[in-house]
This record gives structure tokens, C-alpha cells and sequence, in this order.
């Protein structure tokens, strides 16, 4: 487990977990040690010794893509705690999700507050989740590109959503992504700004690079 995040008001560990290298999060509240799960890819033995020491208060899904969810009926039988999903992406679960969230919605745990940003485009019912200058951006933004879309409707869809609710965040928003490393806004920023200055095949679809797309 890796701490990314912490000062006197929030705390965020990232575990690198499962076949496909996913990122799983756990976010503290150091004040009342309540915490939140974002995603249960895999290994759940260890997202659990990660939650040791903290009152877990909720599952929170990104999206309902396998890798991301292999662990969650374990998580769910051993920590009994409500877990949540978009409607869109719910049909999608083996389990049936006590908390269904929408764009704007607030999660609140401890003394910290995510807003919820609903980015579809990966999935139907993809989600974000903002806390201060830090968000968990699931599979809808990585460094260097947007997340994999099977069509170039979704393409269009997911740099909508990307453009609209999370480009106006501030500049020195940390993105923590469902794979891979981390990144800060501004510099996503630029390299969109180089992808949109460029044509592009109509078709464009799939694993997309700003710079190399």
C-alpha cells in the first residue's frame, strides 16, 4: 500500500492489486478514522488489511468493468457496508447496490466530503470522485489520454465529459486514475489542447494518446 495523500484533514492510500494492475483507494478521514473503498478490483485479503486501523463506511465503484470488481463480494461479506454505483452501471453488478449516485451528489464520511462527478464515456456510468484538489478519475482520464472507448461516439462522449466536469477544476487538481500513475491536471490540460488543435479520423476510437492520436 502506497500513501498518496496526507495532511490533517484526509488521507489517501493507493493499493496496485489483480492481473490488470488496478488502482484501488482507500480515503481517510485521520480525524475519525472513517474511510470509503474506491473500487474492489482484486485481492481483497489485502484492501482488507488496508482498511485495519479505519472504520470502513462504504464501497464506492467507478464503473462496473470485471477488473475493477473482483473482489467486491468479498469486500461486501466481510465489511458489510453499503456499496455504491451510477443506475447506469448497476445492472452490471452481481450484487445489489444499496446507494444509487448522480452527478452532483455528495458522499460524506468522517469530516470529508467527495463530490461525485458522473464522466460517462468508458462506461454508461462511469464516475469521478472530488475531494478538495484531489480526484479519482476511475478509467475516464489517465496521463496522457482519455480511457478506452469501443466507438468514436463514445470518444466524443467521454472528452465531453472530461471537458465539461473535470477541464474546470483548478489547474492543480490531482488525477489518481484506476490504472497506472498519477498526474495533475494542468499538464492534461496541455496535451488535450496539442489533440484538439489536430484532425482526426472520425472513427478514432479506442486507446486514444492526446499527443499521439
Amino acid at each position: 500500500m502506497v500513501l498518496v495523500v496526507k495532511d490533517d484533514n484526509l488521507q489517501i492510500d493507493k493499493l496496485i492489486v489483480g492481473a490488470f494492475n488496478n488502482n484501488c483507494y482507500i480515503i481517510t478521514c485521520p480525524i475519525t478514522r472513517e474511510s470509503v473503498v474506491v473500487d474492489a478490483p482484486a485481492e481483497a485479503g489485502r484492501i482488507l488489511k488496508g482498511l485495519e486501523g479505519t472504520h470502513p463506511q462504504f464501497i464506492l465503484i467507478t464503473h462496473t468493468h470485471m477488473d475493477h470488481l473482483g473482489a467486491l463480494s468479498e469486500l461486501k461479506s466481510n465489511l458489510g457496508i453499503p456499496v455504491a454505483v451510477h443506475p447506469l452501471d448497476a445492472r452490471s453488478l452481481s450484487l445489489q447496490p444499496e446507494i444509487l449516485l448522480g452527478d452532483g451528489d455528495t458522499v460524506s464520511f468522517g469530516r470529508i466530503k467527495l463530490r461525485v462527478l458522473h464522466t460517462p464515456g468508458h462506461t454508461p456510468g462511469s464516475l469521478c470522485f472530488l475531494t478538495g484538489k484531489y480526484l479519482i478519475s476511475g478509467d475516464t482520464l489517465f496521463p496522457g489520454g482519455p480511457g478506452k472507448t469501443g466507438s468514436s461516439a463514445h470518444l466524443r462522449q467521454i472528452i465531453e465529459s472530461i471537458t465539461s466536469r473535470i477541464f474546470c477544476l483548478p489547474d492543480d487538481t490531482h488525477i489518481f486514475p484506476g490504472h497506472g500513475d498519477s498526474t495533475v491536471l494542468k499538464k492534461e490540460k496541455e496535451k488535450f489542447a496539442l489533440f484538439s488543435s489536430r484532425p482526426h479520423d472520425p472513427n478514432l476510437c479506442g486507446d486514444v494518446l492526446w499527443l499521439s492520436s
